[in-house]
């Protein structure tokens, strides 16, 4: 619960002109990234002491975290006065962001070569401090590299209370409607992949075969990421290419469950149709990123105020959400199908039932997320004439104010 609030502080705090989000991603990345190395230490404590140990550890990085989250997205919406150029901005974000991603992705790969006794035979909790080493201090300080970014939009004076700048949130449909969408996504009977792949697949070995699933199947939407903006285009909008992401994800799935998977053929045809599915479902980031920042600009024309803080934070608050859902169901899904974690440390299958479901609920798990994402997706307003009436009349406005006079009452396209 605490990014919004950060998000509402981010947005009360006075900041110096064309300075409100820089100072949280040129302070806190080494701070981050060290408090990630240390969660994945091996610390000498009894099970309770660890785990009051990751709590705390835990909430305190994620304070942090929160903070630079929030500016570090936050910038897209602050980088130009005009939707198309945010767009491309929020489409180059994302590819970094995505590269970053396919790196750590590797994870899987790698701990199961580091870890394989008859090669180097390292310890699993040293492949993991390795790797919180790497990726959590070193991608925080490659995240640095952001703080070269200007901030071209200057908002207007912030509102005089936290909780006046939470409330903010009201008078921002599109946000609330996509933070309700993201959510009710994660509403759905499916566990994680490892689970699927681990206990199921026969031919090869498990890890390795989600690491090639993952990345085989993410190469055709890494490529699409690099046109977005003309797809965004081809199609009609943000909202247009959010639902056709979630059609082809019902459609594609339908046809992967008859297909099946547990042959190198079937596996193979299942990596070529989820690289379809990952086309316009690799898109969807940039999507959320643009509209966010369209919707920044929306609430300014109404409010008089920007809200970068709060409306970003959003993202991550609804990111943990998805995060809690899913494991709450998958926890309980995982109670039912009795699964035995102490048969799979030593090496013995799971029970009949467990290997029976999770074909079904890996591929055909998420189309009922799909299904209420399209439902709530549907009311969010997303047209050009719509945009291009909010950054006329916000042109006008700032330059009404420039010039001490006072700006005329929004009307927008309905």
């Amino acid at each position: 619960m605490n990014d919004p609030l950060i998000g509402a502080v981010v947005d009360r705090i006075p900041s110096k002109p064309y300075r409100k989000l820089k100072p949280y991603i040129s302070y806190l990345p080494p701070l981050i990234g060290a408090f990630t190395a240390l969660m994945f230490m091996n610390v000498p404590l009894d099970e309770n002491g660890k785990i009051v140990y990751i709590l705390v550890l835990y909430f305190v990085w994620d304070l942090f975290y929160s903070f630079q989250d929030v500016g570090l997205w936050g910038m897209v919406a602050l980088s130009s006065p005009r939707s198309d150029e945010r767009t491309r901005i929020a489409q180059w974000a994302s590819i970094g962001a995505g590269a970053g991603g396919a790196i750590a992705g590797t994870f899987q790969m790698v701990r199961s070569i580091l870890t394989d006794p008859k090669g180097i035979g390292m310890a699993d909790t040293s492949v993991f401090l390795l790797f919180g080493l790497v990726f959590g201090l070193g991608g925080e300080l490659l995240s640095l590299t952001a703080t070269k970014m200007p901030e071209i939009v200057q908002g207007g004076d912030p509102e005089d209370s936290v909780f006046k700048s939470l409330a903010i949130l009201r008078h921002n449909p599109t946000l609330l409607l996509l933070s309700l969408a993201r959510f009710m996504q994660s509403v759905c009977p499916k566990v994680q992949n490892a689970y699927f792949f681990e206990n199921c697949v026969s031919f090869m070995n498990g890890q390795q075969a989600e690491f090639l699933f993952g990345f085989l199947s993410g190469v055709p939407g890494a490529f699409a990421v690099f046109f977005t903006t003309k797809i965004v285009k081809k199609i009609g909008g943000m909202k247009k290419l959010l639902l056709l992401s979630q059609i082809m994800l019902i459609g594609i799935r339908t046809i992967v469950y008859f297909v099946g998977y547990d042959s190198p053929a079937r596996f193979v045809a299942m990596i070529v149709l989820f690289g379809l599915i990952n086309i316009p479902g690799s898109l969807m980031d940039t999507a959320y990123r643009s509209l966010t920042s369209d919707s920044v600009d929306e609430v300014e024309l109404k409010t008089g105020v920007r809200s970068e803080g709060v409306c970003f934070a959003m993202q991550n608050f609804t990111t943990k959400m998805q995060s809690g859902a899913t494991s709450l169901i998958e926890g309980y899904i995982l109670k039912l199908l009795k699964y035995n974690s102490v048969d799979k440390a030593a090496g013995i299958a799971q029970n009949a039932t467990f290997l029976k479901w999770q074909w079904p609920m890996f591929v055909l798990g998420p189309i009922i997320g799909a299904v209420f994402y399209m439902i709530i997706i549907a009311f969010i307003k997303d047209s050009d004439e719509y945009r291009n009436d909010i950054e006329r009349q916000l042109r006008q406005r700032r330059e009404a104010l420039g010039a001490g006079q006072a700006p005329v009452e929004p009307v927008l396209v309905q």
